[in-house]
């Protein structure tokens, strides 16, 4: 048996003392982020006109391509956290999720070269600024969590493959609640 299968059973037998701590990390991710969505709506409903013409200069095309390669991403996390998945598939679903992560990393900063000129713009008044904190630290994230996923597929263990797939999830999950609020709104 190979350590992974051992790890698997071991979990199946006794909860897992990291439970815990994957459900603080899940609630203080979606507290952080559902702070900032709500400030951001906020400050749409008493800027409309000013948000509404701050949309035109974004690049939702390039948003659509990073909601598609971010869904894919988790996809393949999902598919190294089965719990039939021998260890070379789940290494390399998750390697496959990390470099659709960087890819998406990489989408977002050609969109934030092309966006980067109005930010210092008073036309727009909040929206720029709060736009670029909100997919900045959802960036931040996301390139995170894509080394962590690295990590964990050189190291595999069963409990950090759940760990990190499921806060991924919750990445996924952020990002497809932000998508229309920043960008269809």
């Amino acid at each position: 048996m190979d350590a992974m299968t051992v790890s698997a059973a071991r979990d199946e037998e006794a909860p897992d003392a990291g439970d815990l701590l994957l459900w603080i990390l899940i609630w203080s991710e979606l507290a952080a982020f559902g702070a900032l969505l709500v400030a951001f709506a906020i400050v749409d409903v008493v800027q409309a006109d000013k948000f509404a013409a701050a949309r035109q200069h974004l690049y939702p095309s390039m948003a659509v391509w990073n909601t598609a390669v971010l869904v894919t991403s988790g996809w393949r996390a999902a598919r190294a956290a089965r719990p039939a998945a021998r260890p070379s598939e789940a290494r390399r679903d998750l390697v496959l999720a990390a470099l659709l992560g960087f890819l998406f990393v990489g989408i977002k900063l050609l969109e934030y070269g092309n966006e980067i000129g109005h930010a210092a713009d008073e036309r727009f008044g909040a929206f720029f600024e709060l736009y670029f904190l909100l997919t900045g630290f959802h960036l931040l994230h996301v390139l995170f969590g894509a080394f962590v996923l690295l990590l964990v597929s050189w190291r595999l263990d069963r409990p950090n493959l759940i760990l990190i797939t499921t806060l991924w999830h919750v990445f996924d999950l952020i990002w497809i609640v932000m998508f229309p609020l920043v960008y269809l709104a």
